[in-house]
């Protein structure tokens, strides 16, 4: 009898094809492979550590039987981008066959935009190294569109106008882009403040900086995740004071 079990990583499959001897056999290369092992690669060490010649060692192929799959680095670093951003689980996505709820059914809007912002950290947050690359490269797959398409279909649903459900989308992709991007590093513009709290503000001349030094405490006190949600509320609120067509009331 052939026994077969694949690894959770599915980087190989093992078979048992007599006795109590176990061969290991390689699964077949495939691009969904390749991209699966760039990650890895890009979450451990880095972008610059990914080429294609890592990639087959860590593959155990040779470079070339990755072009079959994979045109360039280039394509690769789309195709980790779409993985990551296909992987949001957003509350609204129904299961393959299922409807959605009907929209008297479905949350208030800003809980709904509230799930969309938090998926996309939560990704953010999985793979802190690759999201990199979906702010940086042009997805041309659909799944660069699925944020876009929940972002607009929430704010149409509660009744804005198809001017206001854009910019309403712009908004929050802007903001939780942003917050990501501050919490990597990539925005220098806050990072001003002291390491080190035997430092401080001593430097500071009290009478130019009433407040910076009054309030040193608490900007040396960072809570990301508190500073994150309280943004997310001024914003949702402001935009859920915003007109609805026909002069409907918030929904």
């Amino acid at each position: 009898m052939l026994v077969v079990r694949v690894s959770m990583d599915m980087r190989e499959v093992w078979q048992v094809p007599r006795g109590p001897e176990t061969v290991p056999v390689r699964a077949a290369l495939s691009r969904d492979r390749i991209i699966g092992a760039a990650i890895e690669v890009i979450e451990r060490e880095g972008e610059a550590a990914l080429s294609m010649r890592r990639i087959a060692t860590e593959l155990g192929v040779a470079v070339m039987s990755l072009y079959n799959h994979v045109s360039n680095k280039a394509a690769l670093l789309d195709g980790v981008a779409e993985r990551i951003l296909a992987g949001m689980e957003v509350g609204d996505d129904a299961p393959a066959g299922v409807r959605p709820r009907p929209l008297a059914e479905r949350e208030h809007w800003t809980a709904r935009a509230r799930a969309l912002i938090r998926a996309y950290r939560k990704v953010a947050h999985d793979y802190p190294r690759c999201v990199t690359l979906v702010l940086t490269r042009k997805i041309d797959a659909p799944s660069g569109m699925r944020p876009v398409e929940h972002a607009l279909a929430l704010a149409a649903d509660a009744g804005f106008d198809g001017e206001t459900s854009v910019r309403i989308m712009r908004a929050l992709l802007a903001y939780a882009i942003g917050a990501q991007m501050r919490e990597v590093g990539a925005a220098k513009l806050l990072d001003y403040l002291p390491n080190k709290t035997a430092e401080r503000f001593d430097r500071l001349d009290p009478g130019q900086f009433p407040h910076v030094v009054s309030f040193q405490d608490e900007l040396l006190s960072h809570d990301p995740e508190t500073d994150f949600e309280f943004g997310l509320d001024l914003m949702l609120s402001a935009l859920d004071q915003l007109p609805r067509r026909g002069g409907r009331g918030t929904g």
